[in-house]
């Protein structure tokens, strides 16, 4: 879904801002050679919080749409797959790229397909941070050739409460006393029941196999304290087995630190004009 990118500058970036602290430091302390202009929350107390926190305060604008309509070169999401649903498009429109963490919004085919078209048609680029896996380079290598992909996410309890998925189930997470399985299908079902937790998936599905063929385990284990992804792969190329143990952000357990930090880098290399390693 990458086209061409043709921004001549590439020193300044809105944040659509909910949980992301540590990405917004990272351009505060330098890490990444831009500027934080504008923020939004849909908390404006929030918005507020945070920029009191850096030294560089960007301006809180009052509505998403607003971010785009400023001489911006990036738009970066880290609030909710509501919020991808909600805004994506106009900021294409508006001739800004899009960072989007909240990857799972676009196995809505509906959603995927206008925003390719747009990117297309406004020569703009939406980037997917890694996130929390590996294995995305040599998978989307690979993704004419594959037969099978399936990812086993396992998580503590803790860091699945409040997905949707607890609305109408009938599990109790604090009498889960060993590894359960709360899940067992493709992803684009998974993402929308555990919008918070399984983006990993939505990037594999993206990257290679679809959301459909892609197949997806969600594990709660009171034992663990890490987030586990173990990915297969296999196809006419041969096969691909790794697994991710990621220690959850300190901030949201829902996200793996991982996440963040990939969510640094692609906007670092956004930034920055030296030598690119990967796909």
């Amino acid at each position: 879904m990458h086209v061409k990118h043709y921004c001549d500058e590439k020193d300044r970036a809105a944040w659509l801002w909910r949980y992301r602290h540590a990405n917004s430091y990272a351009i505060d302390s330098g890490k990444i050679p831009a500027k934080l202009t504008h923020i939004y929350d849909s908390t404006k107390a929030a918005s507020e919080k945070l920029s009191l926190a850096l030294s560089n305060r960007p301006q809180i604008v009052e509505n998403s749409h607003l971010l785009s309509s400023y001489p911006v070169d990036i738009v970066v999401e880290a609030a909710s797959q509501d919020a991808v649903k909600d805004v994506a498009l106009s900021i294409i429109q508006n001739r800004r790229d899009l960072m989007i963490m909240s990857a799972g919004a676009l196995l809505d085919e509906s959603i995927l397909d206008v925003l390719v078209d747009a990117c297309r048609d406004f020569k703009k680029t939406i980037y997917l941070p890694s996130g929390a896996i590996a294995g995305l380079d040599a998978l989307r290598s690979v993704r004419h050739e594959l037969e099978s992909v399936s990812i086993e996410t396992t998580k503590h309890p803790d860091s699945l409460r409040g997905a949707k998925f607890f609305e109408t189930s009938d599990v109790n997470l604090d009498s889960i006393v060993g590894p359960t399985i709360l899940y067992d299908g493709p992803a684009r079902d998974a993402v929308s029941l555990f919008p918070a937790n399984i983006n990993v998936a939505a990037l594999l599905s993206l990257a290679g196999f679809g959301s459909l063929r892609t197949s997806v385990k969600i594990v709660a284990n009171p034992h663990t304290d890490k987030n586990i992804h173990h990915i297969v792969a296999e196809g006419k190329f041969g096969k691909m087995d790794f697994t991710v143990e990621n220690l959850p952000d300190p901030a949201n357990p829902k996200t793996s630190r991982l996440a963040i930090l990939s969510a640094i880098e692609t906007l670092r290399a956004y930034c920055s004009d030296d030598v690119r390693v990967g796909t």
